[in-house]
């Protein structure tokens, strides 16, 4: 598989059920030639397992359910803060560490798992619905937009990568993925940095906050073709359904970092 800057996609195993019988690979693709490793040429081998073959409609379904129950999770956060029936900060600091605890051992497990992926997304939603509630505070109606505005670069990619408007090539690939490592590095100096009083503008509003905002909102736009990418070749390979668990997995991790950075960059823009 390509690589990818994705933490989920790129800890997949190289190859996860072998061939499947019935799978028609599509032109381009290494097994159209040669099957996959430890099969004999093309994919008329018996399937190794008894599970059938990861569908587009799986991934689908896989990731509305996934972002469902963030969304509803967030919405119930959401609103029991700004009614004030709880504190924002318990639910923010639990719903943070307990995504984070979750994602590292999705990740590192390696297999998809319905129940691990679900309770990722129930908790970022709680980490979510409670950081939206402090800005919908300050600015009303904020959540909302980022929401639309999370939903709308979503689509905007997803038909990027349909149409073929943008290639996903292994030269873009390396520097989509540069550029995440280099975004990532650059946030966390800037969060060491803060930690002994030096205030960089990297991250308040102000020109240098608002620019820094596009170039991570774009950096992490450009990381759903990988995303997309990613699980088209889980598809293409052949892997069990139940990975499309794992794809909707990654897919989240990317929405929740790019809702985050909408957000952000929104306050920036109301802010006086």
């Amino acid at each position: 598989m390509r690589s990818t800057s994705n933490p989920a996609f790129r800890n997949l195993p190289s190859s996860v059920g072998g061939g499947y019988a019935g799978f028609s690979p599509q032109q381009g693709h290494p097994a159209a030639a040669g099957g996959y490793p430890g099969q004999g040429p093309g994919l008329d081998a018996p399937p190794t397992t008894g599970e059938r073959p990861m569908t587009v409609d799986d991934v689908v379904t896989k990731t509305a359910t996934t972002l469902a129950v963030t969304l509803i999770t967030g919405l119930i956060t959401g609103w029991a803060v700004l009614s004030g029936q709880i504190s924002p900060w318990p639910p923010m600091i639990v719903g943070m560490l307990v995504g984070l605890v979750l994602s590292l051992v999705i990740i590192f497990k390696k297999t998809p798992n319905a129940g691990l992926v679900l309770a990722y997304a129930a908790a970022e939603g709680v980490f979510l619905g409670a950081i939206s509630g402090v800005f919908e505070i300050f600015f009303p109606g904020i959540a909302w937009q980022a929401i639309l505005g999370t939903g709308l670069v979503f689509i905007t990619m997803l038909i990027v990568y349909r149409t073929g408007a943008v290639k996903v090539t292994p030269k873009l690939t390396k520097w989509i993925i540069g550029a995440t490592v280099a975004a990532a590095g650059l946030m966390l100096v800037n969060l060491l940095l803060s930690m002994f009083g030096v205030n960089t503008g990297l991250r308040e509003a102000g020109a240098l906050g608002i620019g820094f905002s596009l170039l991570m909102i774009g950096i992490a736009a450009f990381n759903f073709l990988l995303d997309f990418d990613m699980a088209d070749q889980m598809i293409r390979q052949g892997m069990p359904a139940k990975w499309a668990w794992y794809a909707a997995f990654g897919l989240m991790t990317t929405l929740v970092w790019l809702y985050l950075e909408i957000l952000r960059l929104l306050s920036y823009l109301n802010s006086d």
